[in-house]
């Protein structure tokens, strides 16, 4: 007779922190590993990974931390297996189980693929420490995607690492050089995601309109708008340089291709631009803006902005408020610069946290201003809803809006997964209410 308690599957804990490529990764390493089921809480986990990020400050010191706290899950439960996966292990490395002997295994983004075999090593009492950039496609030797239905708005990774080098950041150091899959393979994984249930696919990379995988990005998401039962197209992150004619077209051409687009430009002061390694100016990115809204003129448009770069002055910020006045963003992501140890800025004067901190009050607030004013300009407008889930009301359903805001439809008789048109009734500080129509 078998032993139940053997034949039982083990129990995976994954906390993901960072972007949406880690959210992806997540589920592809899940996927991987055979015999787990996923679970909510690390008490009751097997397995413990932790699927970091490096862009936030301090990344390294608070995974150092978490790791400190799980520590006692693996005192009460010797068997237990803790894993670090993600940029921070790229970065870090071997340096993680030294300063935590409870860390069984390091894995780096690029070699996750191999996870089922270094699980099999640390099941044999054994530590495994992969954080190379290996030649073959980690996707290629991925499994096919579980038939199980899913939740109808998924991510997927069509380009993965960086070339442009900016003196902030550390993509081209944790991720590597600017990679992009096949589009056949991100055309068979999309076809399978829609066989599950999916109805919104956002295409995933550091530097996602530079893709070349045998097609540009605009003609990716052609192709894509071709397959039945896929509704909706979205991609992120772009950097302005690569946002070429052909893919500006699509936004107008692709019924699919949703109109929104996230855009960073990080800063409005050339000067600033120049010590970012940016490679564009503010006037080349405001005509860009105006391209763009020249074909799809309801565009949505998002922006990353960083603000208290070094040498950073009171006029260069002035420059990047002036171009936030005349973009008018419906979302955009700003940050007080921190060090990345290795980057070129890490080592160049630093503005005063203070002055820093002052600035970026400002411009969170004059970001809001716009967002709320937007919202506001939606009241009355009617729009299409992919729902998602059930909201907290009875009778109501939440989803997203083809401008991505988050919509609660009242007295709703949508099913998770339609798309339907609704009509906006109020705005929200973060979310609109709507009813069917």
């Amino acid at each position: 007779m078998s032993d139940t308690k053997t034949d039982a599957p083990k129990k995976l804990f994954i906390k993901t922190y960072g972007c949406q490529m880690n959210v992806y990764d997540s589920e592809r390493m899940a996927e991987s590993l055979e015999g787990y089921v996923q679970t909510d809480t690390a008490e009751d986990a097997d397995m413990i990974l932790l699927n970091t990020c490096h862009i936030r400050e301090k990344a390294a010191e608070k995974v150092y931390s978490e790791l400190g706290r799980m520590k006692p899950l693996k005192d009460l439960k010797p068997d237990l297996k803790i894993g670090v996966t993600g940029c921070v292990a790229q970065a870090e490395g071997a340096e993680i189980m030294r300063r935590q002997p409870a860390v069984d295994l390091v894995v780096g983004p690029q070699s996750y693929h191999r996870l089922p075999q270094m699980e099999a090593r640390v099941r044999a009492g054994h530590t495994a420490l992969d954080t190379d950039f290996p030649e073959e496609d980690k996707f290629e030797h991925l499994k096919g995607r579980t038939k199980t239905l899913r939740a109808p708005a998924a991510f997927l990774t069509v380009q993965e690492g960086c070339d442009k080098f900016c003196a902030f950041c550390v993509v081209p150091y944790t991720r590597g050089a600017e990679v992009s899959r096949p589009a056949d393979r991100v055309l068979r994984e999309a076809q399978e995601l829609v066989e599950r249930g999916v109805r919104e696919v956002t295409l995933l990379g550091q530097n996602v309109n530079a893709y070349h995988g045998g097609m540009t990005l605009a003609q990716l998401i052609r192709a894509l708008g071709q397959i039945d039962g896929l509704e909706r197209i979205r991609y992120t992150t772009s950097h302005p340089n690569d946002m070429d004619d052909d893919l500006i077209a699509a936004h107008a051409d692709t019924p699919k291709l949703m109109p929104y687009l996230h855009l960073p430009v990080q800063s409005g002061s050339d000067r600033i631009l120049k010590r970012m390694n940016r490679s564009h100016t503010a006037e080349s990115y405001l005509r860009l803006i105006e391209r763009i809204r020249d074909v799809r003129p309801d565009i949505m448009m998002s922006g990353d902005f960083i603000v208290g770069f070094p040498e950073e002055t009171e006029a260069d910020f002035q420059a990047t408020m002036d171009l936030v006045e005349e973009v008018g963003y419906g979302y955009a992501y700003s940050f007080k610069y921190s060090t990345r140890p290795g980057t070129p800025a890490a080592a160049r004067p630093q503005v005063d946290p203070a002055e820093a901190d002052e600035r970026l009050q400002r411009l969170q607030a004059l970001i809001t201003r716009q967002q709320r004013a937007i919202q506001e300009s939606m009241v009355g407008r009617d729009v299409s809803v992919l729902v998602e889930k059930a909201g907290r009301n009875s009778g109501q359903m939440l989803g997203k809006s083809e401008y991505l805001h988050s919509v609660h439809i009242d007295d709703a008789t949508a099913q998770i997964g339609d798309v339907v048109r609704v009509r906006i009734t109020r705005a929200m500080t973060n979310s609109l209410t709507a009813v069917e129509i």
